[in-house]
């Protein structure tokens, strides 16, 4: 209990505004990332590190992801991602529980490759246990997909899960809600409708509010880039996935949803897109269209999308 009071008065003060210098008394953060490719792309867990530790001088952000390409959080907890939040007090039993449910399901479903991965994953993590008792701080819980049908949606029915193990340890929960649909591989020439935007973020404003969760608002993020700067392109042409510019953005919303403060004045001014995962091999000096695989971004592009990140993740506030 006094641990768990400790870390709630450590949040206290890392909240408090920039300006006032509380940041500079942070010493480390603990972040986990789940997610699937639309956190591994362009390692984003690093460009927010790099963020963080330039906002806040002293601060050591200390960043692990679990990965699974395409996967929701209903995956994750299949695949049982929740024996590494709850890492700090995971028994032995509870991890090879999991290892003979990975087992059983690959004896039955032997193509099933991310059972085979989380196996090897869990496998491990077993003779580590002990070893890896520090608590998170932060949890970063990624939506795809699963944050649009249904009622409730699969995200509403395992963030949830996920929140309370992150809860019992006083770490933080982040939900970064992802919007492939509504990204722009093209520059607009008119805003998109903001109706389906507003009424997907007001559903995750619900959510927030009733796990305790703090949020990246991706899709009202695009929506006021795209309103805003209609010559930038958020999504590759020849790939679905967020590009460099949307993954500069997102970092920038999570920057401002761990710290509650503007990121506007970071210095980070890159992204590099990653290519390891393809078949054939790929040029990686190129990115998924052909153009150099590290986009700097401008003075004025980065202010801007600095701007509009913290301006959108304040509009998401207000949200009823």
């Amino acid at each position: 209990m006094k641990r768990t009071l400790h870390r709630l008065a450590f949040w206290a003060l890392l909240a408090l505004p920039m300006a006032a210098g509380a940041a500079d008394t942070a010493k480390t953060l603990n972040v986990l990332f789940i997610g699937n490719s639309f956190t591994g792309r362009h390692n984003l867990c690093s460009v927010v590190k790099a963020m963080a530790e330039a906002g806040n001088p002293g601060l050591t952000f200390n960043t692990t992801d679990v990965i699974y390409g395409g996967r929701t959080l209903k995956d994750h907890w299949r695949l049982g991602t929740q024996n590494i939040v709850k890492r700090s007090t995971l028994t032995e039993a509870e991890e090879k529980a999991t290892i003979a449910t990975l087992e059983k399901t690959l004896a039955e479903s032997p193509k099933d490759n991310y059972a085979k991965i989380a196996l090897a994953r869990h496998l491990e993590i077993l003779p580590k246990i002990e070893a890896h008792r520090k608590p998170w701080d932060i949890i970063v819980l990624q939506s795809y997909r699963d944050d649009i049908e249904g009622d409730p949606t699969a995200y509403a029915e395992y963030a949830p899960k996920f929140a309370a193990l992150a809860k019992a340890q006083g770490a933080r929960v982040i939900l970064y809600v992802t919007t492939p649909g509504t990204q722009n591989e093209k520059p607009l020439n008119a805003a998109p409708d903001p109706a389906p935007v507003l009424a997907k973020e007001r559903a995750i404003a619900a959510l927030a509010k009733k796990i305790d969760a703090s949020v990246a608002p991706m899709a009202l993020v695009a929506l006021r880039c795209q309103t805003q700067r209609p010559d930038l392109t958020l999504r590759f042409v020849n790939d679905a996935h967020l590009n460099q510019t949307m993954a500069y953005l997102t970092a920038c919303t999570l920057y401002s949803a761990i710290f509650s403060q503007s990121p506007v004045g970071l210095p980070v001014d890159s992204v590099t897109d990653i290519r390891s995962q393809e078949k054939p091999r790929p040029d990686k000096t190129k990115d998924r269209d052909g153009n150099p695989i590290t986009r700097k971004f401008s003075e004025k592009d980065r202010a801007d999308l600095q701007r509009i990140a913290w301006e959108g993740w304040q509009e998401f506030q207000k949200l009823p």
